[in-house]
């Protein structure tokens, strides 16, 4: 059974039919990137799935549990929103870091107010933080940022703040990681650190979404790549089949623009 299975999500804004019928699965330790043009729905789609936007039509599961499903007539409360969004982590384009917080606090600030609602909180709490920043220190560590643990947002790098981004995602343990274009944000000599974790989190197996423009990384990286024009699914397939060897002509079309 696959992690995560997405079953004929649709979203519109008014009239304008932004997702249509995107269905998708995904195993665990896979990569799947997404590709396609500005205004395609790729974004919508990750903003869906982790619940910032609420799908139209459709169903999504994770694990075997059904998360939402759009024939559901129940009126799910923001509790049980933000419990079903803990499946997901969500690297956003501009980092949303915040700038009162220092890089080590940004990473323990959503487990700090999670930590709140266990009943064991006040009986336990300095054990309870005290596990929270080895967490955050271990993260910032694997992103090479042990040393600027007590530095604010303005004190780091855009490749260094996109790096404290990705450790806050991974300190909730989501079963799957989204990325949304994680290096369209940055200068290009930044870039590089940036791919550079992403490669590193895939070697290791990490179940992760990657929206992306960078279609070397794509090709390399990702286990499986999905290309969407217009709201729909052109072309689903293997990263190296879909980048070397598309089928589809609207595939063709948009990676030619790439390679000129």
């Amino acid at each position: 059974m696959a992690l995560l299975e997405v079953a004929g999500i649709g979203k519109s804004f008014g009239s304008t039919a932004v997702l249509r019928d995107i269905s998708l699965q995904l195993d665990q330790g896979e990569t799947l990137a997404i590709i396609g043009s500005s205004g395609s729905g790729k974004t919508t789609l990750l903003r869906c799935l982790n619940f910032l936007e609420t799908a139209d039509s459709g169903s999504i599961e994770v694990g075997g549990e059904t998360l939402w499903d759009a024939a559901d007539p129940h009126t799910q409360s923001e509790a049980e929103i933000r419990k079903k969004r803990l499946h997901f982590g969500l690297v956003f384009q501009n980092f949303n870091l915040f700038p009162q917080y220092t890089a080590l606090q940004n990473v323990m600030l959503a487990g700090q107010l999670l930590a709140k609602e266990r009943p064991d909180y006040k009986a336990n709490r300095k054990a309870i933080l005290a596990g929270l920043e080895q967490n955050a220190r271990t993260l910032l560590d694997q992103m090479g940022l042990s040393d600027r643990a007590g530095h604010y947002p303005h004190q780091l790098s855009g490749g260094q703040q996109q790096r404290v981004a990705i450790a806050r995602a991974l300190a909730l343990h989501p079963d799957i990681l989204c990325f949304d274009e994680p290096t369209s944000a940055l200068d290009p000599e930044l870039t590089g650190e940036v791919l550079r974790v992403l490669r590193e989190l895939a070697a290791q197996k990490t179940t992760m979404i990657i929206v992306t423009h960078e279609m070397h990384f794509a090709r390399d990286v990702a286990d499986r790549i999905l290309f969407m024009d217009s709201g729909v699914v052109v072309e689903e397939g293997p990263a190296h089949q879909v980048i070397d060897h598309p089928r589809e002509e609207r595939t063709r079309r948009f990676l030619a623009s790439y390679t000129g």
